[in-house]
């Protein structure tokens, strides 16, 4: 099969708040190297950073601190994060910030006295969440698309990723392969650096909030060359989707979690505020509380005619309800709802990945050459990502992503030579469905998206996970037997959802895998037959790897490198930790 060659000294995958904070950042230090960014859709156009509403955390406010900001970091991830990295986001958030607003001309809202305002999310002790109304993501990504455009830099849009091509030692990363999803013809991306900055994406769940184009394709890439995954049964599911009907498109879209922090209500069909018998928190209690407390309401039946829950802002006054989340009232209003004086159904909507590929603080990983940063990277978060961690998290370690890049190839005047004959392996692995008669993918897809939802979501027995374990092998062969209409590559979305597909179906494999491994229950992972959360002074992370055709499971513990388990960095009382008592 054909392809054409090209070359360029750092190639960046993705084009979200990692990606572009990554390319400035590379510019800035090293304005002679060739910079080049692919991304499956359009630069600013696509992608999870721009779908942000709530808001970024930073420690700015009076009386806040770093200190704070990390423990509730540590806390909502239940002594799971990678503490190094945790660390390294609530110090750098703050330069970030300052950067964003300074350098990037981002306007953030403000207090009277010309001081950022903060806004409340949940699981912190402090508010500390910076945003721009409830349109944050797309104030950021705006500004950085204004300075990326202005840099002399190479943009692949509508590059699809097909696969890391390592060395023949296989222990550096020297190419991607890719296809320009216009024409349909192959590009091998020859590289000395690459960012892997794809974002997360669980569109395998039947409600999900990221974007369509969202599949999971760099974790699947990464298991495809050998590398480690962790906390990958930490899927994180947003409390509050809006809920529509299957037949919108909006069903599962985000309604922000500054809706709970000011102040609103989850009622069932009753009128019942139902968070209190749950959490002396209510809805101010971390994400994967408020989820799990929506979906027991769900499976007794108090819902709402779309099967969910009710969301109620009325009682804070509608007037004030439209000033201060102006584009939630809009949304809502687009699907019937009045969010300022009536009542708007929600169900839990899978989010955002906390597990990822095995990287540094740095974020370099295992292979020489790449790079890890955003959501597809693993380790800050832990067991439960705090809202407001995300965007931070994307655009502190993809800054120093590009920081790093820019250093190690400093006087780098070679590139290496691929692996020809891995190149072959993943034409030959892309172009499988135009050799197979035409079948149903949407068929496919739906059917997917119910076993996970069904068999490996927001609660969780052994017994279920191994069901969904079978049903996913049958489901990835009837896949890999299932073919195409139309042999034409030139922008053949029906081709790229099948490779979508594909994705979804290996990290769907490594999610349910995880989560069978892992026999308790801590943060985002949920066993009704492993209620304990067990020992946090032995705690573990999964690491998934995929030897051959199959998933392999180990086990790691934390490394308590800053403060264990009971201890806190700060003399308060809102840190004692009510989770040691239960986990003797």
């Amino acid at each position: 099969m054909k392809y054409q060659t090209h070359k360029t000294d750092i190639l960046i995958l993705g084009s979200g708040g990692a990606g572009l904070f990554a390319a400035l950042h590379v510019k800035k230090a090293a304005p002679d190297l060739q910079v080049t960014i692919a991304v499956k859709g359009l630069v600013g156009k696509c992608g999870c950073t721009r779908m942000v509403q709530g808001g970024y955390n930073v420690a700015l406010g009076a009386g806040d601190s770093v200190e704070r900001h990390f423990m509730d970091t540590i806390h909502g991830g239940k002594w799971l994060p990678h503490q190094d990295m945790a660390m390294k986001l609530c110090e750098t958030a703050i330069i970030r910030v300052q950067e964003l607003e300074n350098e990037l001309g981002c306007f953030f809202d403000r207090n009277s006295d010309g001081s950022l305002h903060h806004k409340a999310f949940a699981g912190q002790t402090f508010d500390r969440t910076v945003h721009k109304g409830d349109l944050t993501g797309i104030e950021i990504i705006s500004r950085l698309m204004e300075q990326v455009r202005a840099m002399p830099l190479q943009m692949l849009e509508e590059y699809r990723a097909l696969a890391l091509i390592p060395n023949q030692a296989g222990d550096s990363i020297t190419a991607v392969l890719m296809v320009d999803m216009r024409s349909g013809e192959f590009h091998l991306v020859r590289t000395k650096s690459v960012l892997l900055a794809t974002g997360g994406g669980p569109t395998m769940y039947r409600y999900h909030t990221p974007s369509g184009e969202k599949s999971m394709d760099g974790l699947s890439m990464a298991l495809r060359v050998g590398l480690k995954l962790r906390d990958m049964e930490m899927v994180q599911f947003h409390p509050t989707g809006l809920l529509a009907g299957l037949d919108t498109r909006m069903t599962g879209t985000v309604l922000e979690e500054g809706l709970r922090g000011a102040g609103g209500y989850l009622l069932n069909d009753q009128g019942v505020r139902f968070m209190l018998d749950y959490d002396p928190a209510a809805e101010r209690a971390t994400r994967d509380i408020v989820s799990r407390a929506i979906y027991a309401e769900m499976r007794k039946g108090n819902t709402s005619p779309h099967g969910g829950v009710y969301i109620s802002m009325s009682h804070l006054g509608a007037d004030n309800v439209k000033r201060q989340f102006s584009g939630m009232v809009r949304r809502c209003a687009d699907c019937g709802f009045d969010l300022a004086g009536g009542q708007v159904e929600v169900v839990p909507t899978a989010h955002y990945f906390m597990g990822g590929v095995v990287v540094e603080p740095d974020t370099r990983c295992e292979l020489t050459g790449l790079y890890v940063a955003g959501e597809d990277a693993g380790g800050a978060h832990g067991a439960n990502r705090l809202g407001g961690n995300g965007v931070a998290n994307s655009t502190v370690f993809g800054g120093i992503a590009g920081d790093v890049m820019a250093a190690d190839i400093a006087g780098v005047n070679h590139w290496q030579d691929p692996d020809m004959s891995r190149v072959e392996v993943e034409i030959e692995r892309a172009m499988l469905p135009f050799q197979k008669s035409a079948g149903n993918i949407n068929a496919i897809r739906t059917r997917l998206m119910d076993i996970m939802w069904d068999d490996v979501g927001i609660l969780r027995t052994g017994e279920r996970l191994h069901r969904g374990l079978e049903k996913l092998a049958s489901l990835k062969s009837e896949l890999l037997d299932t073919g195409l209409a139309n042999d034409n590559r030139v922008f053949n979305l029906s081709w790229h959802d099948w490779l979508n597909l594909q994705s979804l179906i290996d990290v769907s494999e490594v999610v349910a895998s995880a989560a069978l491994s892992r026999e308790n229950s801590l943060g985002a992972h949920f066993r009704e037959d492993y209620t304990s959360i067990g020992s946090l002074d032995n705690s573990y992370f999964t690491v998934a790897t995929r030897m051959r055709d199959e998933i392999e499971i180990n086990k790691s513990p934390v490394v308590f490198s800053i403060v264990k388990p009971g201890e806190s960095l700060i003399d308060d009382d809102s840190f004692v930790d009510s989770n040691r008592e239960r986990s003797q």
